[in-house]
């Protein structure tokens, strides 16, 4: 048995996986399971677990927060006051109002949803893409605009947020192309996961202006090292993967976890929510949220 939180101590890897003759279950004290290779535990029969729920309004509000730093010019305007300075015209030189901006999410799940439904009193237009598109009454509550594809929503609109896992139809997602296509000064989110964005994309689109802003909150690797590129680009707003790691959310799964220990221990079929491998094949929340394959490899490897 491992229980890890995602990235740490360490990527569940096949060779790490082979090594390991009697492991049977991986449990992710949280949210996203890519750390470990799915493909190898569903060829070796292991069960993959995380504690689906436990952290998404935890995440969905640090997406919130970093849109409105991101285009309220929030960050620089701070280190003005720190470093002892009044330049207000410096401050309010990259500053906007998002009523009325098109903001778009990629994957509407439990975090993306979580998202669209905190932004809507701001009068933002809201768009989303899945691959399971939402009910019909969800989209007439919050006037949401369906598009079929990322390639299809990207062009609509001025912030953009990630809230998809990573997999091998993610990996490497919004890549030079894809960004080209992007409003140029628009904003990306990312507080999913690193390798969804090509990294060396993400610092060309900010030094060009294609990108007015990048916020996110996962790395690759994890924990990322000090020459890491994303901590030195302009006009960025990253945070060293805590989104959902509040104290409120903490406390949620680490008693998922503890049901997840419960449940196996005694035998008991563990929620279907909980599930991302189960029997040799992805199954539960893994099934309707991943595809099969391998993402814990280099940069879009």
């Amino acid at each position: 048995m491992v229980i890890s939180q995602p990235f740490w101590p360490a990527y569940l890897t096949a060779e790490r996986i082979a090594k390991a003759k009697n492991l049977k279950i991986a449990i992710t004290a949280g949210i996203g399971s890519d750390h470990v290779d799915l493909q190898a535990a569903i060829d070796r029969g292991i069960t993959v677990t995380e504690v689906t729920y436990s952290n998404s309004i935890s995440v969905a509000e640090h997406v919130v927060m970093m849109i409105l730093s991101l285009v309220r010019n929030y960050i620089p305007s701070y280190k003005i006051v720190v470093d002892g300075g009044w330049n207000i015209a410096d401050a309010v030189s990259r500053s906007y109002d998002v009523e009325g901006m098109d903001v778009g999410t990629v994957a509407a799940g439990r975090i993306g949803l979580a998202v669209l439904r905190r932004l809507k009193p701001f009068d933002m237009r809201l768009h989303y893409t899945d691959r399971h598109r939402l009910p019909a009454e969800v989209e007439q509550e919050l006037g949401l605009t369906f598009h079929p594809t990322a390639q299809d929503m990207v062009p609509h609109c001025d912030v953009v947020t990630i809230n998809a896992p990573l997999h091998p139809e993610t990996e490497g997602l919004f890549d030079d192309k894809l960004i080209s296509t992007m409003k140029r000064g628009a904003y990306l989110v990312n507080t999913a996961r690193a390798k969804i964005a090509d990294r060396d994309a993400i610092v060309r689109a900010l030094e060009s202006g294609q990108l007015a802003g990048y916020a996110g909150d996962v790395w690759f690797p994890q924990p990322a090292p000090a020459d890491h590129p994303w901590r030195t680009m302009p006009h960025h707003g990253m945070t060293p993967h805590i989104s959902g790691s509040s104290l409120s959310a903490q406390t949620r799964y680490a008693a998922g976890t503890r049901e997840i220990l419960e449940s196996w221990f005694a035998g008991r079929p563990i929620r279907d929510e909980y599930l991302i491998v189960d029997g040799g094949q992805l199954a539960g929340a893994g099934s309707h949220s991943y595809s099969a394959g391998n993402a814990t490899t280099g940069w879009n490897g």
